[in-house]
């Protein structure tokens, strides 16, 4: 069954008799198109792509299996004319839509249900020809890593390596970073999230990198901690340990079946046992495709059992606020048994002079 007919064959049971596609990930993910701004309006009856005139000869030249539409006026006219015309009645919608577009379909006439993930939901396992493409943005990535890595020492600043790693991440095929790019240093690396500063890397700081890769649209996340040599750095040390020891038992939690609660609470359980349970503060993981934050979520709160061919991260850290923050982060693909580690590059403690 393809994408279409396992999205379409499921409007009964969702009690709609058509679904508006308007999230443009999704719009590539169904019908291929790479723009970005297009609709898909899909029912048992008739599939349409609705783009505008800049995208035509894109949308001619990418979209196959739909009834093209270029239409530069008010788009929801021509959405309410044909879900009337090819028997949608109550017109599933995502819940991304603006409220200003929901508005402006309901009084026109349309009778709407707000559905959630209902694309998300098949996007979380990934077709042989998405891992081969994730597992490029990887090789990427790692490559780019790899190509930085002799810079990254006392006396660059964290903007510097990030623009450097940017640079590699382009020079190996990436159209660009993934995402902006983390480096954070020292202090810094206390909060996940860090945005880089002119700040430079001393001895004795923890560098946390986190950066991804692009391969056709697909994308890929990992972060990688540096120890810089120096002084008293045994403290150091010793929470990079216990975060390698969960980023490995999370991973070997893994499997087919298993719940994302599961695997969460394996890597919570070891940082906490440890006594660094509430420097811990993030999911341990999350999806990674057609974007880099996307369906199953590995956390405290995820509510997905784990399926074969879902990719996703294993990312636990420990962040302690005036010191800096360790985070090692790996994706993995789930399999019927066990898992496969995506990414390659060296985890174990790096101290650099």
């Amino acid at each position: 069954m393809n994408r279409l007919q396992a999205l379409t064959t499921t409007l009964p049971e969702r009690g709609v008799d058509g679904i508006l596609v308007s999230h443009i990930r999704n719009v590539r993910y169904l019908s291929g198109f790479t723009g970005s701004s297009a609709y898909l309006l899909l029912g048992p009856s008739g599939r349409f792509f609705i783009t505008d005139f800049r995208y035509q000869e894109q949308a001619r030249a990418e979209v196959s299996g739909f009834d093209i539409a270029i239409v530069n006026d008010d788009v929801s006219d021509f959405l309410v004319e044909k879900a009337r015309t090819s028997g949608m009645h109550v017109l599933g919608v995502e819940s991304s839509v603006s409220y200003a577009f929901y508005k402006g379909l309901l009084r026109k006439g349309v009778r709407i249900k707000a559905l959630t993930g209902f694309v998300e939901d098949i996007r979380k396992t990934k077709e042989q020809r998405e891992i081969r493409t994730i597992g490029l943005a990887i090789e990427r990535a790692e490559k780019a890593f790899s190509l930085t890595r002799p810079f990254i020492r006392p006396g660059a600043s964290e903007l510097q390596v990030a623009g450097m790693l940017e640079e590699n991440l382009k020079k190996t095929g990436c159209r660009a970073a993934a995402f902006d790019i983390i480096v954070a240093a020292g202090k810094n690396g206390s909060m996940p999230h860090a945005r880089p500063t002119g700040n430079k890397i001393r001895p004795g700081d923890l560098v946390v990198i986190d950066w991804g890769g692009e391969a056709d649209g697909y994308f890929s996340d990992m972060t990688r901690t540096l120890l810089m040599a120096g002084r008293d750095i045994s403290r150091k040390r010793e929470i990079y340990e216990i975060v390698l020891q969960a980023n490995r038992e999370a991973i070997g939690s893994v499997s087919g079946g298993v719940h994302a609660r599961t695997v969460d609470k394996t890597a919570r359980d070891v940082i906490k046992k440890a006594g660094y349970g509430e420097y811990f503060g993030h999911g341990t993981g999350h999806g990674v495709g057609l974007e880099v934050h996307e369906l199953p979520r590995i956390s405290r709160i995820g509510r997905e059992t784990i399926r074969p061919g879902m990719v996703f991260t294993i990312e636990p850290g420990i962040y302690l606020p005036g010191t800096g923050g360790v985070r090692i982060e790996d994706m993995v693909l789930a399999k019927t048994t066990g898992c496969s580690v995506l990414t390659s590059l060296n985890k174990t403690l790096e101290i650099l002079h």
